[in-house]
């Protein structure tokens, strides 16, 4: 059977009002510029931001798209740290929300509808479960974000054989984690480890394969 052909899904547009102000809400929380597009009649107009590490992007503007402004939601961020994004997002000037987890598993409710984890406790997930952990904010529109906390991936949800880091923050959290994995395996065998590097290794391709973690 011949492989299927690569669909890179790369673009979400957000609908804005005013495309200035969403231009400065955007480029305040530090994410890249890539374009600011206008024809010469004035009839439209195209900004083009995408997120620090992210391989998708958003566009935003006049004449290019005609769903109501802010009626985009349920828009996901996913990070390694969900306290570190929180507090880089408020550094910047975003308006977010706690950190809280889902209501043991149930998603639904009226609270902020659209956005996962509806059914809001505060605080992080308490077992530290990775897909588990959110925070919220929207633009100057409306429109929602949602940060979620991935750690480790599912079973099938990337290339097993594919190990990637989108930035140092990226690399360093998860060599953060790691290390408590590790500290934990040394306890458990009673000796120390001098090959830490090749359980290091495995442990950092193993999580985010979404494969058996080393005990």
């Amino acid at each position: 059977m011949s492989n299927s052909l690569d669909m890179k899904f790369e673009i979400v547009v957000i609908p804005v009002s005013d495309v200035d102000r969403a231009k400065r809400f955007y480029d305040g929380l530090g994410w890249r510029l890539d374009a600011d597009f206008a024809s010469d009649d004035g009839g439209y107009r195209v900004i083009q931001f995408t997120p620090p590490g992210s391989g998708c992007s958003v566009i935003f503007g006049k004449n290019v798209t005609g769903a109501a402004p802010g009626s985009a939601k349920g828009l996901y961020l996913i990070v390694s740290d969900i306290e570190a994004a929180r507090k880089e997002l408020r550094s910047r000037g975003a308006e977010i929300s706690e950190v809280f987890h889902d209501a043991s598993g149930v998603y639904a409710g009226a609270d902020e509808p659209y956005l996962f984890g509806r059914v809001r406790v505060s605080g992080r997930d308490p077992d530290q479960r990775s897909y588990r952990s959110f925070a919220s904010f929207n633009d100057p529109d409306g429109n929602g974000w949602l940060l979620q906390e991935i750690t480790g991936r599912l079973p099938g949800r990337v290339d097993a054989s594919a190990t990637t880091f989108t930035s140092p923050t990226d690399l360093a959290s998860a060599l953060r984690r790691a290390e408590m994995a590790h500290g934990e395996h040394e306890k458990r065998t009673g000796q120390r480890d001098e090959e830490w590097p090749t359980w290091y290794a495995e442990y950092m391709v193993s999580e985010q394969a979404g494969k058996p973690l080393p005990l």
